[in-house]
Order: structure tokens, then C-alpha cells, then sequence
């Protein structure tokens, strides 16, 4: 049986250094939950655009960064916003 492709995922715990707010912007700091991929060189590139079509699609994720390497491995970083919902405040009356 012949070697099936490969796709590898992982979660980041922290954001990359160039998804960082700039001090002295005018723009709102976000937040963003970041997945990173690692996809085998034997995927087309057909393949590979609708894998990341249907992340973004289904998961709410955009491409941040993609990286070709010399051996036709892409290594790939998605992210999304991270919405956080404000506590409710209760009242004692």
C-alpha cells in the first residue's frame, strides 16, 4: 500500500512576532487564535487551495502566512479573531 500524503496540525500558544500591534497605530489590538499546518508536497495545489477554502469557510480561518520549502513541503499559519463575550454584571437589589 502506497505512503498516504500528510497533513499535520497544531495550535500556536502565542502569536507570531509579525501579527503583533505596532506601537503608535491608531488600530484596536485583536486578538487572534493561530493553527498551523504542515502539508506534504504530495498534495496538488488544487487540493490544497480547497483545503484552506474549507477552513475558512466552515472554521472562520484566514491565511496569515504560507511557506514553500525547498522540498515542496508548505508549511502554512491560519488564524481567526478571538471574539470574547463581556461578563454579565448582575445586580443585588
Amino acid at each position: 500500500m502506497p505512503d498516504r500524503p500528510r497533513v499535520t496540525m497544531a495550535r500556536m500558544s502565542r502569536a507570531p512576532l509579525h501579527t503583533t500591534p505596532r506601537t503608535g497605530t491608531s488600530r484596536s489590538a485583536a486578538e487572534y487564535e493561530f493553527q498551523r499546518l504542515t502539508i506534504s508536497r504530495d498534495f496538488s495545489r488544487n487540493v490544497v487551495t480547497r483545503m484552506l477554502v474549507d477552513h475558512a469557510e466552515h472554521g472562520g480561518w484566514e491565511l496569515d502566512r504560507v511557506r514553500v520549502l525547498h522540498d515542496g513541503t508548505r508549511k502554512v499559519i491560519l488564524r481567526r479573531k478571538i471574539i470574547r463575550q463581556p461578563r454579565p454584571t448582575y445586580s443585588l437589589a
